[in-house]
């Protein structure tokens, strides 16, 4: 017998009980609701890893003109005057 046969079966019995304006996810919605909690945090916790071991540093370009040293003090000298 199939889940969702059983279930048809079942709500006939509790259409009694059921009010129409109490309705609650039940324990079926918690429970997906927490598979998806704790699906989430291994997401966010390999993520995590994964970034740490990422390298920031960029490595200069060959092919870029290198500036003459000192550039850089006097760019700046002339925008704080």
């Amino acid at each position: 017998m199939y889940a969702t046969q059983a279930l048809t079966q079942l709500v006939p019995l509790a259409a009694d009980d059921l009010d129409t304006n109490k309705v609650t996810p039940g324990v079926l919605g918690f429970l997906v609701f927490a598979a998806l909690a704790v699906g989430t945090w291994f997401l966010m916790k390999s993520m995590n890893r994964h970034m740490g071991k990422v390298d920031f540093k960029e490595t200069p370009d060959p092919a870029a003109e290198p500036e003459p040293e000192g550039s850089e003090e006097k760019a700046g000298a002339q925008g704080k005057g």
